[in-house]
């Protein structure tokens, strides 16, 4: 475990660091995101886990408590670790906290991965800790697609899985 981390809930003041981080790495994660988050959580729709390193932003995962893909069975999120500080523990961490959670209050959880290199060690690490595909094959955009149907490879094509809890 790396020295210093926590995982602890989004807080009102995490947004703009966030935001920043990202848009440091040219990835368009906007402060809205985090905000809407923010009043997700307030409503009880959405839990976000945010792992800091002594006290500095490190990275966060959400749980969504009634998912669009899976309908009655949660799912996890939006999981990101900033890649200077991967491979240190911390996703497993984040992963381990938003598992612990859904497992209080339910059985089976569900989590979706992208299929092009960038999710590489995404799909290795959901496979190691125990998802299985939920058989329904590629899924663009939350819609099975047919087979011999053309689609991008792009953030939208996703294989879902899901993992029993207990």
């Amino acid at each position: 475990m790396v020295d210093g981390l926590e995982i602890r809930a989004l807080r009102d003041d995490d947004p703009p660091v966030i935001a920043a981080s990202f848009e440091e790495l040219g990835w368009p994660k906007p402060e809205s995101q985090y905000r809407r988050y923010l009043a997700e959580q307030a409503d009880g729709t959405r839990d976000v886990l945010v792992a800091t390193i002594h006290g500095r932003y490190a990275g966060y995962v959400t749980v969504r408590w009634k998912s669009p893909y899976f309908g009655d069975i949660p799912e996890i999120q939006d999981f990101n670790v900033l890649p200077k500080l991967r491979r240190r523990g911390i996703g497993t961490a984040l992963m381990d906290a938003a598992e612990a959670l859904v497992g209080q209050r339910f059985p089976v959880v569900g989590i979706g991965v992208g299929l092009y290199p960038d999710y590489g060690q995404a799909q290795r690490m959901y496979v190691r800790r125990g998802y299985l595909p939920d058989g329904r094959g590629l899924i663009y955009d939350g819609r099975q697609v047919p087979p011999m149907e053309m689609i991008r490879n792009d953030d939208s094509a996703t294989l879902m899985f899901t993992k029993q809890l207990r």
